[in-house]
């Protein structure tokens, strides 16, 4: 099965007991110092008030915001002292985890790193499987949310198969966040200007350029979230390109 679609769009956590203080709960212990291990999908809530949740269960950790579309993709690595550091796409320090349980958040708003206390389990972070109408739907809506971004028609196309159809609507939706975030940025809105259409394909491994007018976004999809760019990844190519 395959489907072409092109659209032209105008269209609290709870706390496990009481909690000294942040600080504490950035730890994970207790006064008497006893250490008890987050559990393998967590969630957290930053001092900011952001919200997350952090799933360790696969091959890839991943890591999604309660107030966005976007599901990260991290490549963990060792760090001194015992800690484990999650980058993005990019390279970027995301998250920050401390032998001893600590986790810290590091945001465009908070680049030095906030703090975040553990609010219990969270749920599990999975792909949605779509059928044809669903994909439609799903890139109606990116093309909507980046057309009002930009003040003029993006449409979005893709084709697809049922085993990558999830990818690339998730792929879609991520595309059109890069879009609207760089509309907000006045040193990047002019480059929107060059984008006339978005055309998201399946490939050997996630990319993005812009040619023609077009950005090519491609997605990999037996890496799952790993297997498509994140919105940090499309922005850098749309400013350097």
């Amino acid at each position: 099965m395959a489907v072409l679609c092109a659209v032209l769009g105008f269209a609290q956590p709870v706390m496990a007991g009481p909690v000294e203080s942040l600080r504490q709960g950035l730890f994970g212990r207790p006064a008497d110092g006893r250490q008890f291990p987050a559990p393998p999908i967590a969630r957290y809530v930053s001092e900011d008030g952001d919200i997350f949740i952090l799933d360790r269960t696969g091959p890839k950790p991943l890591l999604k915001f309660d107030n966005s579309y976007e599901v990260w993709a991290l490549k963990a690595q060792p760090a001194p002292r015992g800690d484990t550091i999650y980058k993005n796409d990019l390279g970027e320090t995301l998250l920050r985890a401390t032998r001893l349980g600590g986790v810290t958040i590091f945001t465009d708003q908070r680049p030095g790193g906030s703090a975040c206390a553990l609010a219990g389990a969270g749920t599990p972070l999975k792909l949605a499987i779509m059928g044809p109408q669903a994909l439609f739907e799903r890139l109606a809506l990116a093309s909507a949310r980046a057309s009002r971004a930009a003040r003029r028609s993006i449409p979005f196309e893709a084709e697809a198969t049922p085993a990558s159809s999830g990818l690339i609507a998730d792929a879609a939706m991520v595309t059109s966040e890069a879009l609207v975030r760089m509309t907000r940025r006045s040193e990047s809105r002019r480059l929107v200007d060059r984008v006339l259409k978005v055309r998201i394909m399946e490939g050997h491994g996630a990319s993005a350029q812009v040619a023609q007018g077009v950005l090519e976004v491609t997605v990999a999809p037996p890496q799952g979230w790993a297997g498509r760019p994140s919105s940090d990844w499309i922005v850098h190519v749309a400013e350097t390109h």
